[in-house]
């Protein structure tokens, strides 16, 4: 006997039920993520908002929004990925509706031990897929924020920051944080 299994429609995905567990769609499959990020992830996480939410709305330069917020990355198969941590620019305010409908100015991935190497370049590649510009990835085991900056199709490393050091954003040229601030 064989099982067959129905892969997720965009037309599924909108209209279907709120669920309340974070997930990603990777080519019409719901991928689980951990029930609940441990509370080091969500301090860093509030931390983060905290900072660059405040930034943004005394700047007035758009809107912050964090997991879960669906990136719809393609229709079909259906792919859609869910940043801890998103920014879209004014400028590309039409890409919001119910779900970002395309690839926001910046995305924040804080990386658990879960997280394998193929993961993260898997989300990457999806996140240059829809122009992304800059994506931050932020390790509390190592304490540091690494800047990626897409650059003609592919992600260049702009800046790794430790203890001690300002994050330097090629989004956010006057944003005055330290990596100190995240983990506290």
């Amino acid at each position: 006997m064989t099982t067959q299994t129905t892969l997720l429609t965009y037309d599924d995905y909108i209209n279907g039920p709120e669920i309340k567990q974070r997930y990603d769609i990777v080519d019409g499959k719901m991928i689980f993520m951990a029930p609940a990020p441990t509370l080091r992830h969500q301090r860093i996480l509030r931390l983060l908002v905290r900072i660059l939410d405040t930034f943004v709305t005394e700047q007035d330069l758009g809107e912050i929004y964090f997991a879960p917020a669906d990136v719809v990355i393609q229709r079909s198969p259906l792919r859609t990925r869910q940043p801890d941590l998103l920014f879209v620019s004014n400028e590309r305010s039409e890409i919001l509706g119910d779900v970002v409908e395309g690839g926001p100015d910046l995305v924040v991935e804080i990386l658990s031990p879960s997280n394998s190497r193929q993961d993260i370049a898997d989300k990457l590649a999806d996140y240059a897929n829809v122009g992304v510009r800059e994506c931050w990835l932020v390790s509390p085991e190592a304490q540091t924020v690494e800047v990626l900056a897409l650059t003609e199709g592919a992600w260049r490393r702009t800046s790794l920051h430790g203890q001690g050091d300002p994050i330097h954003s090629n989004i956010f040229d006057d944003l005055e944080a330290g990596v100190s601030q995240l983990f506290v």
